[in-house]
């Protein structure tokens, strides 16, 4: 569907399949020429572009002058510790938890924390039982639906049901939906989007009775397993965001690393 694929290390907000739910969605995302991806947004009434979660270009204003917008203010966060002169840094680096998939199994399980593992282990001798498909492109889907209401409740930011269901639409094959069902009834789901050789968590739910199996720790080990199969060599479990020690937790005894983001930047002509 799309044109010949970009190195495997590259962000999800990065992937031309992002590039792709965002036109469906009617927005226009500029394209550079090496492919990186800037987004339009106003702040104030005034335009402004966003590079996210890459390193800048070398030749980053030669490609800003090819696309007629050298004179936009341009907010850069990318995925690596970064430091530019004559940029003005807006947020300090934040933590991402990411897992390496290269390992065997094995290796993987062994990484495992010992109190994670024995909720797998639990989970896996339970009456749960799994399925891995792709995610509708229903924008009203269930499970959307239940992102949408989790994260009114939580108060979180999170893409809007009609985005997710643009990318599935774009690129149904990079869609991985894992659920957890008992008795027939779905009590807990996982969403992961890959793009390139990586992959990241999207979204997840789970019920009082999906909890009680521990349905996440299952469905976040054969998201491992079966993506790895696949070709996934890293999957980003998100920000480890200080709000949500639980979470952050579960996270961190999967055998995820954390890593450093390079912050967030302005960089106008002004000063460049």
């Amino acid at each position: 569907m799309f044109d010949a694929a970009r190195p495997s290390t590259h962000a999800l907000l990065q992937d031309p399949a992002f590039v792709a739910a965002l036109r469906l969605c009617g927005q226009n995302p500029i394209v550079l020429p090496d492919r990186t991806v800037l987004l339009k947004r106003r702040f104030f009434g005034m335009p402004v572009l966003m590079l996210p979660r890459a390193l800048p270009p070398d030749d980053l204003i030669e490609q800003l002058k090819a696309a007629g917008v050298q004179r936009l203010p341009l907010v850069l966060s990318p995925e690596r510790p970064w430091h530019r002169p004559r940029a003005l840094r807006l947020h300090r680096p934040q933590t991402i938890a990411k897992v390496d998939l290269r390992p065997s199994a094995e290796v993987l399980r062994d990484r495992l924390h010992c109190k994670w593992r024995n909720q797998l282990k639990r989970a896996e001798a339970g009456p749960l039982k799994l399925r891995h498909s792709h995610l509708p492109a229903d924008p009203d889907h269930p499970v959307l639906r239940r992102e949408a209401a989790q994260a009114r409740a939580r108060g979180y930011a999170h893409w809007p049901a009609p985005l997710t269901a643009a990318f599935a639409k774009a690129a149904p094959e990079q869609t991985h939906l894992f659920t957890a069902n008992l008795k027939g009834q779905p009590v807990a789901h996982m969403l992961f989007l890959s793009h390139g050789g990586r992959a990241s968590y999207h979204i997840g739910h789970t019920t009082a009775r999906g909890k009680a199996h521990c349905a996440h720790n299952l469905l976040m080990w054969r998201a491992f397993c079966d993506l790895a199969q696949r070709g996934i060599e890293e999957i980003d479990l998100g920000l480890l965001d200080p709000r949500t020690p639980g979470l952050n937790r579960f996270k961190l005894r999967s055998g995820a690393e954390m890593v450093r983001t390079g912050g967030t930047w302005l960089r106008w002509r002004p000063w460049a």
